[in-house]
C-alpha cells in the first residue's frame, strides 16, 4: 500500500550534521516536571540551517529579503521529485536529469549523495548554474536538493545560489528523499515567519496525488 504522505524532513537533535564551524542544535530545559516544575519548558540554540530548511535571499545576496518576506505559498504546491545518478561531488548538470518531462513548478532533486542527516560528509552533489538556469526556463519556482547546499561544501563563489538569485527561485535544502519514487506529489513546507532571518527550519511533507485529492474534496 502506498502512503498517504513521505516525512521528508531529518529529525533534528544535537546529533544533526552541520556545516563545520556552524552552530550545533541544542535544547535547554529551564523547567521540568522531574525537577518539581509544574511544566516543561525549554529554548532552542541552533544554525537557521539545519535539517530541513529555506534559505532566504538575504543568506546570499547583500540587500534580499529575508525569509519572513518570503512568500510561504512559494513553498506549497505540486512538486516533482526527480532522482539523478552521478559520482559524488559533482555539479548536476541538465544532461544528468532525466528524459522525464517536468510539469511541476517545484522540483526537488534526490542525489542520495548525504545519506546520513546526522553524519557530515562534504563530497554532496550539488547544482551547476547551468541548471539553475534550465529549470527557471521551465518555470520551476521552487529548487529543492537532499544536501546540505545547493553549492558544493568548500565553494566561497556561491555560483548556483547566485543564479538562484537571479530568477528569484526559492530553495529547500538538507530534505530527505531516498523512501521517495520519482514522481510529483503535494509539497508543504513553510518556513516560521523569522524576523531579519537568513533562513528557517521546515517540516517538509510530500502528499501523495491520493491524499492530495481527498484534501481538496474536504475528506481531511
Amino acid at each position: 500500500m502506498k502512503p498517504r504522505f513521505y516525512d521528508i524532513s531529518p529529525r533534528i537533535g544535537p546529533r544533526t550534521a552541520v556545516f563545520p564551524g556552524d552552530q550545533a542544535f541544542e535544547r535547554r530545559v529551564s523547567m521540568a516536571f522531574d525537577q518539581g516544575h509544574a511544566l516543561e519548558l525549554s529554548s532552542i540554540v541552533s544554525t537557521l540551517h539545519i535539517g530541513a530548511h529555506a534559505d532566504a535571499p538575504s543568506h546570499y545576496q547583500a540587500g534580499g529579503v529575508s525569509i519572513d518576506g518570503r512568500d510561504p505559498l512559494i513553498y506549497i504546491g505540486a512538486a516533482q521529485v526527480i532522482r539523478v545518478r552521478l559520482p559524488r561531488g559533482e555539479r548536476i548538470e541538465p544532461r544528468h536529469l532525466p528524459s522525464t518531462q517536468i510539469t511541476a513548478p517545484r522540483v526537488l532533486i534526490r542525489t542520495d549523495s548525504f545519506p546520513d542527516p546526522d553524519c557530515w560528509n562534504g563530497d554532496f552533489n550539488s547544482l551547476s548554474p547551468a541548471l539553475v538556469e534550465h529549470l527557471a526556463a521551465l518555470g520551476v519556482k521552487l529548487i529543492g536538493i537532499d544536501t546540505p547546499s545547493v553549492d558544493p561544501a568548500d565553494d566561497k563563489r556561491l555560483e548556483s545560489h547566485q543564479a538562484i538569485a537571479a530568477h528569484d527561485l526559492a530553495i529547500l535544502e538538507g530534505i530527505v528523499l531516498d523512501q521517495v519514487p520519482d514522481g510529483t506529489y503535494f509539497l508543504i513546507a513553510p518556513p516560521l515567519r523569522l524576523e531579519g532571518a537568513d533562513a528557517s527550519p521546515v517540516r517538509a511533507l510530500l502528499l501523495s496525488p491520493e491524499a492530495w485529492q481527498e484534501i481538496g474534496k474536504g475528506a481531511g
